[in-house]
């Protein structure tokens, strides 16, 4: 699921003067350039890597690098790559580019931000044991077969697996033998096997510009490259980009008001299998109880939020997943997700109040201060509790750091944009140890562990849906994150680029479909 960027020709409006054809898009700074590193530049590595497969605007999958990915068991699985595919270096893409790729970033030592989107391979505990050392370096659930095939073993049965395969999931993208000499050099340059490719290492706070890889495999991208430029606050992006300085860019979220009479026809935005939610730290005392929590969910007035911040783009959350998503099951969160001052003034006295300053923790930089300042005004004014404070990191790397290292010290900002399409990736990813994004709730309970095992291995999709609305309902007993809004991603461009189809999709922007203008 992709959104399709379209950029004219030489010559076309969008071309300039000079014919050039590179747009520059305005994002934030990376955190790593490694697929099976990164947590925020998606825009980037998928710039410079081609995954085994993508979703086209019905939601059907279709092959990229991979010729065929077939199972008669949905747990022992055969990964037929196409041949010919090169990195960027020349060297060839095989069967164990991406084993290797897999089993390194797997390994617990290593300490890879992506290497939880592999715990499904049979063997991924043996590489991080819940104590002591690794008791192996590879997962026994991965062969090589031959040059141009692998098979891949999973502890269970999972019908969803070749999803998990898609764009999204960079910790399943692979990693040439040059790799491995150095790093941290290739983190700042990765060689890739995608459209386009580095052409200068990537440095702190300094933009820096992929071009075509003229022998890539797939199809062709029909601009010369791509200039990734990087903003520590979105709105001097969005600035930017009206006055033609970038070329596209998300819209933050103070300026969704503003965009549509700001651009005009050069707003699009578009369903997303996106929630927005507010996380708890969980192991301060002050936060131990769910009537709280449900008491702070039903302060919040999210149609006038939405309103007022988002210019009503945005959807009132009433589940753990987007309505978008197949089989989400609308309004399971009940009256917890409804706007009721009364009652969430009788949860806080049950809780037995709150005692101190309540600090709402946000990213800084991407413009959403007036989002978190209207919930800290609305938690204030409707519950009654006196302190109530807005607080934002310096940037989204101290928020994140925050997190991993638990020391966020109030309700905060989150956000999971559906690597996949199913609701498997986004209740895996936030309500399971394992999943990817413990660190964003720091919530895990056996019996929901128990049923997503059982949903994952239902024979049909009916099934599944039904089994994951479980999931959602016993999730949301505990009622660890309030759920606050299902997305709409909206992003504006410049003249310069002629045509932005909105294409269904996820959190990450595709730059591998670029067609003409």
């Amino acid at each position: 699921m992709v959104l399709a960027l379209s950029a004219c020709t030489s010559g076309g409006e969008g071309a300039d003067a000079t014919g050039d054809r590179t747009i520059v898009f305005a994002t934030g700074e990376p955190d790593h350039l490694t697929p099976g590193r990164q947590t925020v530049a998606f825009d980037q590595v998928l710039s410079v890597f081609a995954p085994l497969v993508t979703l086209n605007e019905q939601n059907e999958l279709e092959y990229v690098q991979a010729e065929s990915i077939e199972s008669d068991d949905a747990t022992t699985w055969t990964i037929t790559l196409k041949d010919g595919w090169t990195f960027h270096n020349g060297e060839p893409v095989t069967a164990h580019s991406y084993v290797d790729a897999w089993n390194h970033t797997a390994y617990g030592p290593n300490s890879w931000e992506n290497s939880g989107q592999l715990a499904s391979i049979s063997g991924y505990a043996d590489l991080n044991p819940t104590e002591g050392e690794p008791v192996a370096e590879t997962m026994s659930g991965l062969a090589v077969v031959d040059e141009l095939t692998f098979t891949v073993e999973l502890i269970g049965p999972d019908s969803q697996f070749p999803l998990q395969l898609s764009s999204g999931q960079t910790g399943f993208y692979p990693m040439p033998e040059a790799a491995y000499e150095d790093l941290d050099a290739y983190d700042r340059r990765p060689i890739g096997n995608g459209p386009f490719e580095m052409t200068e290492p990537w440095e702190d706070n300094a933009e820096f510009t992929v071009s075509a890889y003229d022998d890539y495999a797939g199809e062709q991208p029909t601009i010369d490259g791509v200039t990734f430029r990087s903003y520590t606050d979105m709105n001097t992006a969005y600035t930017d980009v009206l006055a033609g300085n970038a070329d596209v860019v998300f819209v933050p979220a103070g300026k969704m008001t503003n965009a549509g009479a700001d651009f005009g026809d050069r707003l699009y935005a578009f369903e997303a299998p996106g929630v927005d939610y507010l996380g708890f730290p969980l192991w301060d005392p002050r936060y131990a109880s769910t009537e709280l929590r449900q008491a702070i969910s039903m302060a919040i007035d999210r149609d006038a939020v939405n309103e007022a911040i988002y210019g009503g783009i945005h959807e009132p959350a009433t589940a753990l997943t987007a309505p978008s998503m197949a089989g989400t099951p609308e309004g399971v969160c009940g009256e917890y997700c409804e706007f009721d001052p009364d009652a969430a003034k009788a949860l806080l006295e049950q809780a037995g109040g709150f005692e101190g300053t309540m600090e709402i923790i946000y990213p800084g930089g991407l413009g959403i201060d007036s989002l978190f300042e209207a919930y800290a005004n609305q938690i204030r004014q409707n519950l009654g509790i006196a302190d109530v404070v807005a607080k934002p990191t310096t940037d989204w790397a101290e928020y994140y750091e925050s997190l991993t290292s638990k020391t966020v010290t109030g309700p905060h900002f989150g956000h999971w944009g559906a690597l996949y399409a199913s609701q498997q990736n986004t209740l895996r990813s936030l309500f399971t140890e394992t999943g990817g994004c413990y660190d964003c709730t720091a919530y895990s309970n056996a019996e929901v562990d128990a049923l997503l095992a059982e949903a994952d291995a239902a024979p049909t999709l009916d099934e599944s849906y039904a089994l994951y609305a479980e999931v959602q309902e016993v999730v949301l007993e505990d009622f660890p994150t309030v759920p606050t809004f299902s997305n709409k991603y909206p992003y504006v461009t410049s003249p310069k680029i002629a045509e932005l189809p909105a294409v269904s999709g996820s959190v990450v922007l595709s730059l591998v479909e670029l067609s003409e203008g």
